[in-house]
């Protein structure tokens, strides 16, 4: 396996195996759980996964894979705060964004090039990214890994014990 395969694979596992375990943790907890606090005035588990759905699906458009799937999530989910008394789906309809949007991230990951991946997302400029090529698709995986095992330690205190 060549070096740039190999950064891939690690990358990609890494991203693929944060994603098992919100959706496993996701699956484990009841509705009624979900709906609780992380802690004391913090977000819900609700919230937390409307945000890591909708931080996902922005995803496909900053690869140049198309539209979010899930659009209506943004507000939210992304641009307001927890309980902001805006409509938002059902948990049912939360659970099914979340598993449409990595089944479909998980084929493109999987459609991807090796040279694909260090290009330049759509959110840097071309003059930028010639400074600064490490701003590419790759990095931005790694970061909304980072992002999603971030918050997977805030709902990991809804597990009652």
């Amino acid at each position: 396996m060549e070096t740039k395969e190999l950064f891939i694979k690690m990358v990609t596992s890494a991203w693929q195996t944060q994603c098992e375990r919100v959706t496993k943790l996701i699956n484990s907890l009841s509705d009624e759980q979900l709906m609780a606090d992380t802690a004391p005035g913090r977000n819900s588990g609700f919230y937390l996964i409307g945000h890591l759905a909708t931080v996902s699906d922005g995803i496909f458009p900053l690869l140049g894979w198309g539209a979010k799937l899930y659009p209506q999530l943004e507000v939210p989910f992304l641009k307001s705060p927890d309980k902001a008394g805006l409509e938002v789906p059902s948990m049912q309809e939360l659970r099914q964004y979340w598993n449409a949007i990595h089944a479909k991230l998980n084929q493109r990951i999987t459609e991807t090039s090796a040279d694909e991946w260090f290009e330049k997302h759509t959110s840097v400029s071309a003059e930028d990214f010639a400074k600064e090529p490490h701003r590419n698709k790759l990095n931005l995986i790694i970061n909304r890994t980072n992002h999603m095992s971030n918050h997977l330690g805030q709902l990991n205190y809804l597990i009652q014990k």
